[in-house]
């Protein structure tokens, strides 16, 4: 069914640019602008046959031509949705019938340019090594004068993310000597099996305190339990549904992990709040690592200090983002949920399908948590 909407939604977004860009231009565009339309609906529907069956051969490059396609469309709809907004209010100007031809000309100009622009901007984004993002969150009684979390969600380790990049990621990760590492889900793009190799880089993360996961979407997609028994395999400390003290004495605080909301679905390790905050020491600080920011809405009752997330990719397409914001509450970024509560929303380090990012940098992210000033 999520197929079905998909292919379905990038059928109208293919019509829409053709009718309202292509078809409007000055410049005689209907013929190439139909077959560049007709070409990326195509590779659309490729897109969706690679990943619901073996029909077409695995390959690294034939799959960021596929989900280019995907990034392509999406970028002409939103310069298209611009043009026909100006378009529409340039034609209520009162202009003599010569100025207007000029006035044309030059407009659908810029629209072009911005078009490709717009796109150039994207790939680059796209591959751009993930920027370090570091963050201060001051948290009333925490026990440490100063606490470092590196954080790692939405890799998407396997179509076109591979051994490489998690090296180097693992590599910078390290470098900064972080007390504890978190991966907040959506690691795996592709079976474990398929990619364990690449996996095994993750391996080499070092902290004095751990290294922890929890389940994103895209793990139930490629079959949770394998995943779960690789991470542990790989040294990671599985949280499902359930808390750990981190530290000893009054020099300590809770992490609670919950399994991803799409869990339910699946009728596989579903989420399970209660059980997640059981044995939580109310005298301490906790801190959560939930895949999805909506998760605040499940946890209102509860009692945490900060919940550290992924899976909006900060919309990963300027402005996806404001769409991403119907559906999740929180984009990117520290946010204040209410005078006791705080959440983080990494952008991600890696990307899923379109290889192109705008004005949405992937990102590790460097948290220190240190006590709150009075």
């Amino acid at each position: 069914m999520f197929f079905l909407i998909f292919l379905g939604v990038m059928g109208l977004l293919n019509l829409y640019v053709y009718r309202r860009l292509f078809r409007q231009l000055h410049f005689d565009s209907i013929r190439p602008g139909l077959i560049l339309t007709i070409v990326l609906f195509v590779l659309q529907l490729l897109f969706v046959l690679e990943a619901r069956s073996p029909f077409l051969p695995e390959s690294p490059a034939l799959y960021y031509l596929l989900s280019l396609s995907v990034g392509v469309t999406v970028i002409l709809f939103f310069v298209t949705l611009l043009y026909d907004l100006l378009h529409t209010v340039g034609k209520r100007i009162p202009f003599d019938q010569s100025r207007r031809h000029f006035i044309k000309v030059i407009f659908d100009s810029t629209m072009l340019v911005l078009a490709a622009s717009y796109l150039l901007n994207g790939l680059i984004g796209g591959l751009r090594r993930p920027y370090l993002n570091s963050v201060t969150v001051d948290i009333p009684r925490f026990p440490f004068k100063s606490f470092k979390i590196a954080q790692l969600s939405d890799m998407h380790i396997g179509h076109t993310i591979g051994a490489d990049f998690v090296r180097e990621c693992v590599a910078r990760v390290n470098a900064q000597k972080p007390d504890m590492v978190v991966l907040t889900g959506d690691i795996v793009d592709l079976p474990v099996e398929k990619i364990a190799g690449v996996l095994e880089e993750l391996r080499q993360l070092k902290s004095p305190y751990g290294t922890y996961f929890i389940l994103g979407n895209h793990e139930y997609f490629r079959g949770p339990e394998r995943v779960v028994a690789k991470m542990r395999e790989l040294g990671f400390t599985v949280l499902l549904n359930e808390s750990v003290r981190i530290g000893s004495g009054s020099r300590a605080f809770n992490l609670v992990g919950i399994n991803d909301l799409v869990s339910k679905r699946f009728g596989t390790m579903p989420y399970d709040i209660d059980a997640a905050f059981r044995n939580v020491d109310p005298e301490l600080p906790t801190v959560v690592l939930a895949h999805q920011p909506k998760t605040v809405e499940l946890t209102q009752e509860r009692d945490y200090d900060l919940m550290l997330s992924g899976h909006t990719h900060g919309g990963q397409i300027f402005p996806f983002g404001f769409l991403v914001m119907l559906n999740q509450a929180y984009l990117a970024g520290l946010y204040r949920i209410d005078t006791a509560k705080q959440i983080f929303v990494s952008r991600g380090t890696g990307y899923w399908g379109p290889p192109v990012r705008v004005l949405a940098p992937s990102e590790i992210s460097l948290l220190t948590l240190r006590p709150a000033s009075r």
